[in-house]
């Protein structure tokens, strides 16, 4: 049961005309070509909130932008409004009929499902993947920065924190060592048998890349490079993993060491192009490269992978590899889905309370209207010399007449009508119990 608080009434918005909805592409409905063409720059999603959350009939907005997803989640007057799919198609200078296709969406409660689901890994191209619910945090951070967050919002995602932590502790669904990381590495296993006599250059310094280094570590990776655009958390990251950090523009001098190359920047452009590939390929006297470009927008040219002597591998090529790992995970996740069913359940319930917020203010408005009135007489009758004992007994059989009057009179019209669901919800509304 859902527990209001009077004391925050005043401050609560009336909620009930407004509906939630879910949009946008994911690596489920879109080929990763697609999805590079919609991911938003991780420096742009604050300015992107607020132009959304200015279209007509939204009202609160924020967004997920991952290599996997980019998904829109907002409060707007109406779910079936094609303002937010126009305001999608025109930020990225799309055509919306060549998108159409590849976009999914979920008004209410299938809204709320979908997020949940998102933020504990169940929808994740590893299931139960944890990086997720960091991601959707991020996204919230930025929302709530950008102001774009209210009322609905925010008491979602906190919601959706509490969902997938629950989903962590209860079930088992994070306890198999399967990540698109760790895919990368294994998938880097199968080429070469040993690691201890190669380099690895892992480009980027978020968490896919912390998650790499450390299975590459574990494997006895001869030597480990990392490079990113701030040299300083390359170091970090490299003093614990025993490696050494460049810059980006270091990139040419020492990618003929590497012998796997695994990638996941936010670059909106690539980061290794065909020309320095190649010359990294005739320094290294055609010994094979692998390269995993994890990032979308894609760090690495598609056309690098015509040239002899490298395997380039995208996150839509980890997939099979993936794969391998779900077993161990799919008896958690119907655990998962059982808890997702019931916080689905328990944050619809408080959303639709939220449409009782401004007949409860009314009410109470009423019920206050009556209060100063008849304390207004009590007050006179005091300055007047009467006996308090009197004014008080006055003033409570006042307070009971005046606000009894109105629902007493509509319990006798039921009765005398028949109405007896009225009735029964009278009995409800005020605790009473069946007398004899």
């Amino acid at each position: 049961m859902i527990r209001l608080n009077f004391d925050d009434f005043d401050r609560e918005v009336a909620l009930k005309d407004m509906a939630l909805l879910a949009f946008g592409i994911n690596h489920k409905t879109a080929p990763i070509d697609i999805r590079e063409k919609v991911a938003f720059a991780p420096e742009r999603l604050q300015d992107a909130c607020k132009e959304l959350a200015a279209v007509n009939d939204v009202s609160e907005v924020a967004i997920l932008s991952t290599c996997n997803r980019t998904e829109l989640y907002c409060c707007v007057n109406d779910p079936n409004s094609a303002e937010v799919e126009s305001w999608f198609s025109n930020y990225h200078h799309l055509n919306a009929d060549d998108i159409a296709p590849y976009i999914f969406k979920y008004p209410d409660r299938d809204a709320v499902r979908h997020l949940l689901r998102v933020a504990s890994g169940l929808d994740s191209l590893v299931l139960g993947e944890p990086q997720i619910l960091g991601q959707v945090k991020s996204a919230y951070r930025d929302a709530t920065s950008a102001g774009t967050v209210g009322t609905i919002l925010n008491r979602l995602c906190q919601h959706t924190f509490n969902a997938a932590k629950q989903v962590r502790t209860d079930t088992a669904i994070g306890e198999s060592a399967v990540s698109v990381a760790y895919a990368a590495v294994s998938l880097s296993k199968q080429i070469f048998s040993s690691f201890e006599n190669h380099t690895a250059l892992l480009i980027g310094a978020g968490e896919t890349i912390e998650l790499a280094a450390r299975h590459l570590k574990e494997n006895k990776i001869g030597n480990i490079i990392i490079a990113n655009r701030t040299v300083e958390r390359a170091h970090a990251l490299a003093e614990e993993v025993g490696g050494f950090a460049i810059s980006l523009t270091d990139i040419p001098d020492h990618l003929p060491e590497a012998d796997i190359i695994i990638s996941s920047t936010a670059s909106p452009l690539p980061i290794l192009g065909k020309g320095i590939v190649e010359r990294a390929i005739k320094i290294r006297k055609h010994k094979p490269i692998l390269m995993v470009d994890i990032a979308v927008p894609r760090d690495i040219e598609p056309e690098v992978a015509n040239l002899a002597d490298v395997y380039l591998y995208t996150v839509d090529d980890l997939k099979d590899i993936i794969n391998e790992g779900l077993r161990t995970r799919m008896e958690a996740a119907e655990q998962a889905e059982d808890i997702i069913d019931n916080q689905v359940v328990a944050f619809m319930g408080w959303l639709r309370s939220q449409g009782a917020i401004s007949i409860i203010q009314d009410y109470r408005s009423s019920m206050n209207v009556l209060r100063e009135a008849e304390l207004e007489k009590a007050l006179k009758m005091l300055k007047n010399g009467q006996e308090p004992e009197e004014v008080l007994k006055r003033l409570a059989n006042a307070l009971v007449n005046k606000i009894s009057h109105t629902p007493t009179a509509k319990i006798r019209q039921a009765g005398f009508d028949g109405n007896h669901n009225m009735l029964d919800i009278v009995k409800e509304l005020f605790d009473l119990k069946d007398t004899e």
